[in-house]
């Protein structure tokens, strides 16, 4: 299945008949082999999709009908939950105890979208209040249509669902492109929409290389919407090409947040919350607190059990127990973050702790959890995103600095703040420019609750009501119903 396409229902070997080397980065072995798709299969699949929306039974169904599938879907990934979080394991290196935390999150999306299908049975309508009275009006919710989905490798499945749960729930179909680093959980998504036999056209997989799949996807004249995550270069690609066509876009892009550490916290709480921001999926996390500031009175304290702990951090195998920091995804990013380490250091930053391959461990992509002091705001350490564990930490004096450091930046995903004093937190809560702001912890990530950035972390929102609204339409329907003729020009 691994070297095949899931296109209109089936699965087929790509046009070309190319491959792609799946790697194990805890071992640099190859798992398997990847159909190579290309522009002539994204055709295929789009018109697939597009002949099950125009002409398909999916959009017909109720919000309860496609909610069954939703839900069957669910039950599907919470029955392989070990089997599919051992494949995100040897896919994307992460650890065991994460990989099973993503699979049922993924579950746990479709269940939430099924809920929110249902809902669309009774208020996909809404009337319109109009001044009026001659004429009565309202605006109905619609699927956009056909839909080009391009997802990253650092939550295989879990951004997988992100995407295809509320498209999904709002009657779209799609054309999925999973990163060619991580597509073997997403071909499994295939194996379940076969399964519970999902129509035909509605959900399709194409593996392949962002030039030879995602951008024919992204050009496409038969895409009605695209949704992306991953960088701002590339998602900034995604935007011309969409601009073609004025294709509905939704973008959720890079980031360098901050977490802003006041002098009130608790230093072991503090300490907990920088490692879990920035250490969780080894630091490959978008929203990941990478640019730590504490306030100077704390900030020896803190950088000194910062350093302590993250130097005890168990490095392993994903699959290895106790493991809690496994291999980066590639050995291109790999080498981007080595190559951003040792640029810091040239920069004249400081190496607290880690920067380097960990002792005894000869193959795999490993790189010990790292600590950065010393660097300047307009340092490329800084001010760049460098998806992976390195933290780098910056003392402030005062509210008015701190909120002016994290705002200096050009993303705006997430930021944290710290303090045992609350209303400071609200207010700092409310100064930040960013789109997920966490008090008194860092990362947590609910389904119901809104994600996306500002400036050029994104456009859009995805999760909760929100992210099923990214796939919707909003049309006006108004009637004239009154008796009497409107009269402009033909005179009773």
């Amino acid at each position: 299945m691994q070297d095949k396409l899931f296109i209109d229902g089936k699965w087929e070997k790509p046009r070309k008949g190319g491959t792609i080397d799946v790697i194990n980065p805890a071992t640099e072995e190859v798992i398997c082999k990847a159909a190579a798709g290309t522009s002539n299969d994204i055709d295929h699949a789009v018109k697939a999709a597009r002949i099950a929306f125009d002409s398909g039974p999916w959009p017909k169904l109720t919000g309860a009908e496609r909610a069954r599938y939703l839900r069957a879907i669910a039950q599907k990934i919470d029955e392989r939950r070990h089997a599919l979080a051992r494949l995100e394991v040897a896919n994307n290196g992460k650890p065991l105890s994460e990989a099973l935390w993503d699979i049922d999150d993924a579950a746990g999306c479709f269940n939430y979208y099924a809920g929110l299908a249902e809902e669309l049975d009774t208020n996909a309508e809404e009337s319109i209040a109009i001044a009026d009275t001659r004429f009565s009006s309202k605006a109905v919710r619609e699927p956009v249509g056909v839909v080009g989905a391009i997802t990253p490798w650092n939550y295989p499945l879990l951004m997988v669902a992100w995407k295809v749960a509320p498209a999904l729930a709002a009657a779209c179909t799609i054309v999925l492109k999973p990163s060619e680093l991580t597509p073997l959980t997403a071909l499994e998504l295939g194996r379940i929409a076969e399964e519970i036999e999902l129509p035909p056209g509605v959900l399709n997989i194409v593996t392949g290389t962002g030039p030879d799949a995602g951008e024919p996807l992204t050009e496409h004249p038969l895409v009605d919407k695209l949704a992306f995550t991953g960088s701002v270069p590339t998602g900034r690609k995604v935007m011309m090409a969409g601009a073609q066509d004025i294709k509905n876009i939704s973008l959720e892009l890079g980031g360098k947040s901050p977490f802003v550490v006041f002098a009130d916290s608790d230093i072991e709480k503090a300490v907990e919350w920088i490692m879990f921001g920035i250490f969780w999926n080894q630091g490959q996390v978008c929203s990941a607190t990478s640019r730590v500031l504490v306030e100077e009175p704390i900030y020896d304290a803190v950088l000194k059990r910062l350093t302590e702990e993250a130097a005890k951090i168990r490095i392993g195998n994903g699959l290895d127990e106790g493991t809690l920091l496994g291999p980066i995804v590639s050995k291109g990013q790999y080498d981007k973050i080595l190559a951003a380490i040792e640029r810091a250091r040239l920069d004249g930053a400081t190496v607290a702790t880690g920067g380097r391959r960990p002792a005894g461990f000869d193959s795999g992509y490993f790189i010990e959890p790292t600590v950065l002091t010393d660097m300047t705001a307009d340092s490329f350490v800084w001010r760049e995103e460098i998806f992976g564990p390195v933290v780098c930490v910056m003392p402030f004096s005062d509210e008015e600095e701190a909120i002016r450091l994290a705002n200096d930046s050009r993303f705006g995903l997430a930021a944290a703040v710290m303090s045992e004093d609350r209303a400071r937190c609200e207010r700092v809560a409310r100064a930040f420019r960013a789109g997920v702001v966490w008090v008194n912890c860092s990362q947590p990530t609910f389904t119901e609750a809104p994600w996306g950035g500002y400036k050029q972390s994104g456009i859009g929102r995805e999760l909760g009501r929100w992210g099923l609204a990214n796939y919707l339409e909003v049309k006006q329907i108004t009637s004239f119903d009154a008796d009497e003729p409107w009269g402009w020009y033909i005179k009773g």
